[in-house]
């Protein structure tokens, strides 16, 4: 297990360092000066002249992409040019609304998928399947932003259960507080959930029908075991591994496809920041908020790969 973890975190840091470099090189070979593309056109050569030394674009490459990884190292890679705050002080506050908010649809896509996949599987091409197939083709075809949109429409201005915007804070000296800021997420999390739960129920379906096909679960049947007992207990767990594999590729969508629907809800979490830093020109933020995203898919891969060890383990045996 050792040597399985060992290899797969070298190939994580591999990857990130890859990925650094695709990040800085992409922004670094954008045509023309930085500073200018920042300034715009009507900026005087004193100004862009000032700008690129101060965000030193006077320096070779390769000095200014060591100082970016140290400044990475270390939390400080300096401020936003629009804002006029330090970049990680501003991300982190945009975090407190995007992780919370990707997390709360991850779990309800889960549960919803899970849910309606085992549910269509053993009920095989009768009724309750083709119901799940159908609502599920209905999900992947709906936009997160038009559901959005008629969520806000029937639960926040036909029926004002919930606030149709916004976001009050977590903390009651922002004008908030814990169930207020998760009222503000609950539409915002369920306009996300949907598509991910269409998506991953069809994958659940799939995945468990391939193992009811399966000797052992003949054999479990011959014991006596409830129909029950073989789906939740034996079929699940063996058909998990699609479907961790998915999992992990939704919850990165969930974090950087947040930028859609943070602009229906108006919340202000990172969709929401880099959509206006690209707005604003503000190339050091973009650059970093796309290292923060490309790191957090990364890492959410290398989290996959352990929990392949860790539910099945004959594929920690051919990869290690």
């Amino acid at each position: 297990m050792a040597l399985f973890l060992l290899k797969r975190f070298a190939s994580f840091v591999v990857t990130l360092a890859f990925a650094s470099l695709v990040v800085f090189a992409v922004l670094d070979l954008l045509p023309g000066n930085a500073a200018q593309v920042m300034l715009g056109e009507s900026a005087t050569p004193e100004s862009v002249e000032a700008l690129s030394k101060k965000l030193g674009l006077d320096r070779p490459a390769p000095q200014r992409y060591l100082a970016w990884l140290a400044g990475l190292a270390t939390l400080d890679v300096g401020n936003s040019q629009s804002y006029d705050t330090p970049i990680v002080e501003l991300v982190a506050q945009r975090l407190a609304v995007t992780v919370p908010l990707a997390l709360l649809a991850m779990a309800l896509s889960t549960v919803l998928a899970l849910a309606a996949g085992v549910y269509a599987a053993s009920r095989h091409n009768r009724a309750g399947d083709l119901g799940v197939m159908a609502a599920s083709q209905l999900g992947i075809a709906v936009p997160s932003f038009w559901f959005g949109i008629l969520l806000v429409m029937l639960f926040a201005v036909k029926l004002p259960w919930f606030p149709a915007g916004g976001f009050p804070g977590w903390t009651e000296d922002e004008g908030g507080g814990l169930w207020d800021g998760l009222q503000a997420l609950v539409l915002p999390a369920v306009a996300l959930a949907v598509v991910q739960a269409a998506i991953l129920a069809r994958i659940t379906r799939s995945a468990v029908l391939d193992v009811l096909r399966e000797d052992f679960v003949r054999t479990a049947r011959a014991k006596g075991l409830s129909r029950r007992a073989v789906l939740w207990g034996h079929v699940l767990r063996n058909a998990m591994v699609p479907v961790v594999t998915v999992m992990g590729l939704q919850f990165a969508n969930l974090v950087t496809g947040t930028i859609v629907v943070e602009n229906v809800f108006s919340l202000p979490g990172l969709g929401r920041l880099i959509f206006q830093a690209i707005g604003n020109r503000d190339l050091p933020l973009v650059q970093n908020i796309v290292m923060l995203l490309a790191a957090t898919v990364i890492a959410i891969n290398f989290v996959v790969d352990v929990l392949y060890a860790v539910i099945d383990p004959r594929l920690k045996g051919r990869a290690a």
